[in-house]
């Protein structure tokens, strides 16, 4: 464990066959390589220039610094490979209340790791970790209406539809919520 802040400490999390780690400055291009490989970025909005990248890994180090929580960078166990990111963190999308200032759940992985399990076995211990470190609390997800894969995985977590959003950009997503 690391400090992350003055009065954080930084978890690590192992599943049977992932680690997931807080992230590191060393991991932003890695992340960057997945995010931009057309068969993962599809679904994850239209911008995924190295500005763009930066400033989303960063809103997620921030909250880890300002929450006490956020996204796990998801690495195979053994081989230390990194994978994706998964976890709650927290931000403001312009959304409404209903979903803005809210703990929000999120993962993505490498495109050749889809459709093993991964996502779900990274974010049951996320969730659980979350849980426990921040007692049972309401959790949004935003997922785009066409990636089937994520909202199944999304209704096996207990997310259930909130309702249907249009995003600053003119991207519609299904916009889902998990109760305590």
């Amino acid at each position: 464990m690391a400090v992350i802040g003055m009065d954080s400490v930084a978890p690590l999390l192992e599943t049977e066959r992932l680690e997931l780690w807080v992230p590191r400055q060393g991991d932003l291009w890695a992340m960057h390589a997945i995010v931009t490989d057309p068969a993962t970025g599809r679904f994850l909005g239209p911008s995924h220039a190295p500005a763009e990248h930066f400033l989303r890994f960063s809103r997620n180090a921030g909250s880890w610094l300002l929450y006490g929580y956020g996204s796990f960078i998801v690495r195979e166990r053994g081989s230390g490979e990194l994978i994706g990111h998964c976890g709650v963190f927290h931000t403001f999308r312009g959304l409404g209340e209903d979903f803005d200032d809210s703990p929000e759940a999120g993962w993505v992985l490498r495109h050749d790791r889809v459709g093993q399990g991964f996502a779900r076995e990274a974010m049951t211990a996320a969730l659980a970790w979350f849980e426990r470190e921040h007692g049972p609390r309401r959790i949004v997800a935003m997922i785009a209406p066409g990636n089937a894969a994520s909202l199944g995985l999304a209704h096996r977590l207990g997310f259930t539809p909130l309702r249907d959003a249009v995003l600053p950009d003119g991207e519609a997503v299904c916009l889902l919520e998990r109760l305590p």
